[in-house]
C-alpha cells in the first residue's frame, strides 16, 4: 500500500494513471463498516484510495475533537489486510494552505436545517469544506459514503451536482453490531454497559418503523424518545424528515423517501442513527447509488 502524506506527491502518483479511482474519506479509527465500502471501492474500481483526516473545521465541540480516536498504525495495519492502494494521510496545513477559514461557495437548499445542521452549527460548512478539498486532490471517479452519515452523503450529493464533478455516489448499508447498534469510531469511547444500553437505539427506529401505519408522527416519537431516556440515553433529537429535502415532516403521504435519524447520547458519547421509513428498499450487501442528475432515484446496486 502506498502512503502519501502531502498533496503534490499524491497529484504526481494519480496522474501517471488512467484507471478507474475510488475513493473512501474517513477520519480514521477505522471499522467494518468502513471496511464494507473498501471493499466496495476494490471491487468496483481499479485503483482505491482511502483518506485518513481528522478535520477540526466540522468539531463545533472543541472537547469532541480533542477525544476523537487517533488509531493510525491500527488504521495502516487494518487497509494492508484489505488490500487498498493508496492511503492518503495529510497533515491540516496540506489541507487547509490558505487556512481554515476559506470556505467554499455552496448553495446547502434545506439539507442542514434539521437533524445535525440544527444542533451541531458549523459542522456542514466544515464538511464540505474538507471533502471539496479532496475531491479536487483524488479526482475519484465513484466515491464511497456510509448510509449513516444521512445528511453528509445528501450535501455531499448537492456538492456533487453544483460543482458538476464527474463523480458516481455510493452510499454502503449501514453496518452494525450484532446488538443493532450502528458502527462507529466513537463506539470505541462507550463503556461496555453504555454500549450495551445504547443498542436501544437502533431498537428505538426500528419499533418506530412499525408504527407508522398505526399511530401519529407525534407519539411515535414520544414514545422512542422515552425508550432512549429510560435506557439511560439523552435525546438530542428524533426525528421524521423527507429523504429528498431532509426537512422534517408529521406526515408521511407527500413524502417519496422518508427516513427516521437520531442523535442521542450514551455516557457522554455522542452517537447518530438512521433506518429508511418509506420509498427505500435494499437488500444486505448493497448499495445504493445517487444519480447526479436525479437526487430522488435511489437505484440498488448489489455489491
Amino acid at each position: 500500500m502506498h502512503i502519501f502524506k502531502n498533496v503534490n506527491d499524491i497529484r504526481l502518483f494519480l496522474n501517471q494513471k488512467t484507471e478507474q479511482i475510488g475513493f473512501v474519506p474517513t477520519m480514521g479509527a477505522l471499522h467494518e463498516g468502513h471496511a464494507s465500502l473498501l471493499k466496495a471501492s476494490l471491487s468496483h474500481s481499479d485503483i482505491t484510495v482511502c483518506s485518513i483526516f481528522v478535520n477540526p473545521t466540522q468539531f463545533n465541540d472543541s472537547s469532541d475533537f480533542d477525544k476523537y480516536p487517533i488509531t493510525t498504525n491500527t488504521d495502516i495495519e487494518f487497509l494492508e489486510k484489505l488490500g487498498v492502494d493508496i492511503l492518503f494521510l495529510p497533515t491540516v496545513a496540506e489541507i487547509y494552505p490558505d487556512g481554515v477559514d476559506k470556505f467554499p461557495a455552496f448553495d446547502f437548499k434545506t439539507l442542514n436545517h434539521s437533524m445535525e445542521g440544527a444542533f451541531r452549527k458549523g459542522h456542514f460548512e466544515g464538511m464540505v469544506q474538507v471533502v471539496d478539498r479532496l475531491l479536487q486532490i483524488v479526482k475519484p471517479d465513484h466515491l464511497y459514503m456510509g448510509q449513516k452519515d444521512l445528511q453528509q452523503f445528501n450535501i455531499v450529493s448537492e456538492l456533487i451536482i453544483q460543482k458538476k464533478y464527474p463523480i458516481e455516489l455510493r452510499v454502503g448499508l449501514i453496518k452494525r453490531e450484532t446488538s443493532g447498534l450502528a458502527m462507529s469510531s466513537r463506539n470505541q469511547l462507550l463503556s461496555k454497559e453504555s454500549k450495551e444500553n445504547a443498542a436501544v437505539i437502533f431498537k428505538s427506529l426500528s419499533w418506530a418503523k412499525e408504527q407508522v401505519e398505526h399511530i401519529s408522527i407525534d407519539k411515535i416519537t414520544k414514545q422512542a424518545t422515552q425508550f432512549i431516556f429510560d435506557a439511560g440515553g439523552k435525546v438530542e433529537y428524533f426525528t421524521f424528515v423527507d429523504g429528498t429535502t431532509l426537512l422534517p415532516v408529521d406526515n408521511l403521504k407527500n413524502a417519496t423517501i422518508a427516513y427516521i435519524g437520531v442523535a442521542a447520547y450514551f455516557n457522554n458519547v455522542r452517537l447518530i442513527d438512521n433506518i429508511p421509513v418509506k420509498g427505500i428498499h435494499i437488500a444486505e450487501g448493497a448499495t445504493f447509488f445517487v444519480p447526479n442528475k436525479a437526487k430522488e432515484n435511489y437505484v440498488s446496486t448489489n455489491i
